[in-house]
């Protein structure tokens, strides 16, 4: 948060900066003697907009119709897939031995002895 408000700081400043010059440039056109008034230049009225002529209207002949495409002539039947041959069979393979069975894993912990601490001495 500390670091936004240095950015704003930082901002303000140069925004400050940057108009120094402004207001300098400001004061300087108000301290320059009064120019003569600018003369008013004769208006011009212009001439009014001719008319469109309307054009004469011609009947246009009809479109030509679309002429249809003749059928195309259609091939014979299409030659039979070739056949694929068979893969061969896989000779009888004798079973494999038996996996051993892997041991299970208790899911108990077994409790650790704990040693007792020696009685403690009586004080008289």
């Amino acid at each position: 948060m500390a670091s936004f408000k240095c950015f704003l700081v930082a901002f303000c400043m140069a925004l400050s900066f940057s108009s120094i010059n402004v207001s300098r440039a400001g004061r300087h056109l108000q301290q320059l003697p009064q120019l003569p008034p600018i003369p008013t230049l004769p208006t011009t009225t212009l001439p009014p907009m001719p008319t469109i002529p309307i054009l004469p209207t011609t009947a246009l002949p009809p479109l030509p119709s679309i002429p249809t495409m003749q059928a195309l002539p259609r091939p014979g039947a299409l030659p039979p897939l070739p056949n694929i041959p068979s893969l061969p069979t896989l000779p009888n393979v004798p079973p494999q031995p038996s996996m051993p069975s892997i041991p299970t894993i208790p899911t108990t912990i077994p409790s650790i002895p704990f040693l007792s601490p020696p009685p403690a001495p009586s004080t008289p």
